[in-house]
């Protein structure tokens, strides 16, 4: 049982048959107002440019035909994908290579809405994709595209309220869903569901508002000792039953993880001490962990769970390339957005943590080496592929190990969050 359990949730997928020949690609999420993903924003270090040519690079042919048609489903687990187009990539076809129902192809700001990129736009539709238009301002001939349009994309830091205003009366008429893009706080959050904005596109719920002298909630208090204990080898049974006894929600959780198909159990498991000896002590710490994520972003945006996953579990694949510890990389990655998830500021949270004291530092900013992989998905996730570059070369990460432990981490992240969110 303990080993279909390690194969379910913490097996190495191999992502060869989705990574080809690309570099780097991330994804950016596109949310409504209920903090629920609606789809992906695909970021190719190649740009649309250089995907969508003609040119015979076989590289990036190979990306398009691996990454994107046999994998995009993956890469955006089900979601609808955003994916940036040129003018000839519309007009000559060559995004029909991506399957329709679940693709958005968003026409860039640059491109001049005349009769012939019309006219493309009218045939990729009637194909059954949807049309976005980004960065959109208002200029001649752009009603053509707005009666094609599904979405309508309006960059929130280069737009003032005023402009914005203007832009939401000029699509009184237009049947299409206003997405308000870099939302980086939860202030301009709040601001865009007040000005009418459908979805929005960014990183608030990763930067909420921090209380600072707020008091840490009891459960919170046991969750972190739990997570001291799981870093004792051997497991305590008894000191660790004790705790979880005081948190009767997060307890819940975890027998729901440990009772479901991931573990395949023959009869029901009632108990911690049950558990810890029918999966054993590694496998019971990763779903514990797992749990505990779980419920401390239980009142947050579900997104900021997914990413925390994505980040531990990546740290955790490419700890050995590295030389560094997996087990310690994975904590590492998946604390990063405790603060967002408890909106208490890392420095109240670090002294709590079962951590090294490099760790504790490196989880509030610090330089040290036992950071990089972690800073190398931070900057992956906006898609600041130099500063990616700069990082994998200080650490020895080699650029293709790291995109082909991107895409593992994701589709594991979706597995656990499947069986244990």
């Amino acid at each position: 049982m303990a080993v279909k359990a390690l194969s379910l949730i913490g097996e190495q997928e191999p992502a060869s048959d989705f990574c080809g020949g690309l570099r780097y690609f991330a994804r950016q999420p596109i949310l409504d107002f209920r903090g629920q993903i609606h789809g992906y924003e695909l970021l190719f270090r190649e740009g649309p440019a250089a995907i969508f040519s003609g040119d015979g690079n076989l590289a990036t042919w190979n990306m398009l035909d691996n990454s994107v048609i046999f994998g995009l489903e993956r890469l955006t687990s089900g979601y609808p994908a955003f994916v940036n187009c040129t003018r000839e990539a519309l007009v000559n076809g060559a995004v029909q290579i991506l399957p329709p129902a679940m693709t958005v192809l968003e026409v860039l700001e640059d491109i001049k809405p005349d009769a012939e990129l019309v006219a493309a736009c009218r045939r990729l539709k009637t194909a059954g994709f949807r049309l976005a238009l980004d960065d959109f301002a208002w200029k001649p001939g752009m009603d053509a595209l707005l009666e094609l349009a599904a979405y309508v994309k309006v960059d929130f830091l280069l737009t003032d309220a005023r402009e914005r205003n203007q832009i939401m009366r000029l699509l009184d008429d237009y049947a299409v869903a206003l997405v308000a893009e870099k939302v980086e706080t939860e202030e301009q959050f709040e601001r865009a569901r007040a000005e009418g904005f459908r979805l929005v596109q960014g990183y608030f719920f990763c930067r909420p508002v921090l209380l600072r002298g707020r008091k840490i909630p009891a459960n919170r208090i046991s969750q972190m000792q739990v997570l001291k204990e799981l870093r004792e080898d051997p497991l305590n049974l008894g000191r660790l039953s004790d705790i979880l006894k005081r948190d009767a929600s997060l307890t819940y959780r975890l027998l729901r993880l440990i009772n479901s198909p991931v573990c395949g159990m023959q009869q029901e498991v009632r108990s911690i001490r049950a558990a810890i000896l029918a999966v054993g002590d590694e496998d019971f710490r990763r779903m514990a962990m797992l749990a505990i994520a779980s419920e401390m972003n239980s009142q947050r945006p579900p997104e900021l769970l997914r990413m925390a996953l994505v980040r531990g579990r990546f740290c955790e694949l490419a700890a050995p390339i590295c030389l560094l510890d997996p087990a310690e990389q994975f904590l590492l990655g998946l604390l990063s957005l405790i603060p967002a998830m408890t909106e208490t500021p890392m420095e109240t949270l670090t002294p709590l943590l079962p951590l090294r004291p490099t760790i504790r530092r490196a989880l509030e900013g610090a330089p040290a080496r036992e950071r990089c992989l972690l800073s190398w998905v931070e900057r992956h996730e906006i898609g600041d592929w130099a500063r990616c570059d700069e990082v994998a070369h200080s650490c020895g990460l080699d650029a293709d190990a790291a995109v082909r432990g991107y895409a593992q981490a994701l589709l594991w992240a979706e597995r656990a969050l499947h069986y244990g969110a």
